[in-house]
């Protein structure tokens, strides 16, 4: 580590359980974003912030005129671009020692492999369940962490899914039958600093993850609601008849 970088990431080398060791540690890693959304501007800007070593975004939208109250990295000038192009231009000017990588398009069982190969944490900030549920699904394979976050309305949800551990409930635990209208922003309506707090929330899961400090709460689901500012927490368990990994698929 050279000075310039002792010098920009000084205020958390200073934390304790992070120091030098947390900032190598960090900076070795390939982080993946699943859309570049709400969700995905706030988790990928604290990810470039804090020096992750390799940062993939992956969304296959063009930015329009109703993404600007909640998707920060895009101003008017960027309606009709593509989002990841507009977006990996702000995070490297934010910060040019992270290797950004963009994929305009979106993820099928059959590219998935090409794209999540060597990441060490996926962030789930896509906007439908189809592509949630192959994400998911592969993270489960491969035992890649999953931190996925969504936000609807005036509520977000948070939840972190280590697959390393035989046990383990996966996302069709929890969503066996989720639609993807029930995920429009489009036709529930969606208020921006919700999606800013769930992204946040999974900026600093994934920083823990890679970083190798401080706690990550994995397999508990965590809620948020906007309008009291209260959270609360319901620990999940494995589903034994998950069509993905319950015991009769073990």
């Amino acid at each position: 580590m050279n000075e310039q970088s002792l010098m920009r990431y000084s205020r958390q080398i200073l934390l304790t359980n992070f120091d030098i060791e947390g900032q190598m540690n960090l900076s070795g890693k390939h982080a993946v974003v699943i859309g570049a959304g709400g969700l995905g501007n706030i988790a990928a800007t604290y990810l470039v912030g804090a020096g992750v070593g390799v940062l993939s975004i992956i969304d296959d939208d063009e930015i329009e005129l109703s993404n600007l109250p909640r998707q920060v990295l895009y101003t008017e000038h960027d309606i009709g671009k593509a989002k990841v192009q507009a977006a990996a231009a702000q995070l490297q000017a934010r910060n040019s020692d992270v290797t950004i990588n963009v994929h305009q398009l979106r993820l099928t069982a059959d590219n998935i492999d090409q794209y999540l190969a060597d990441c060490d944490v996926i962030l789930d900030c896509c906007d439908n369940f189809s592509t949630r549920q192959i994400v998911h699904r592969w993270a489960q394979r491969h035992q890649v962490p999953l931190v996925s976050g969504a936000a609807i309305r005036w509520e977000g949800q948070l939840v972190v899914f280590r697959y390393d551990e035989q046990t383990a409930p996966c996302y069709e635990c929890l969503y066996p039958d989720l639609s993807d209208q029930q995920l429009s922003c489009n036709t529930n309506g969606i208020i921006g600093p919700v999606v800013g707090t769930i992204g946040v929330q999974q900026a600093l899961s994934a920083i823990k993850l890679l970083s190798g400090t401080g706690t990550v709460k994995h397999g508990v689901l965590q809620l948020f609601d906007g309008l009291s500012g209260d959270w609360r927490s319901m620990r999940l368990s494995q589903d034994p008849e998950c069509p993905c990994c319950g015991l009769q698929n073990s």
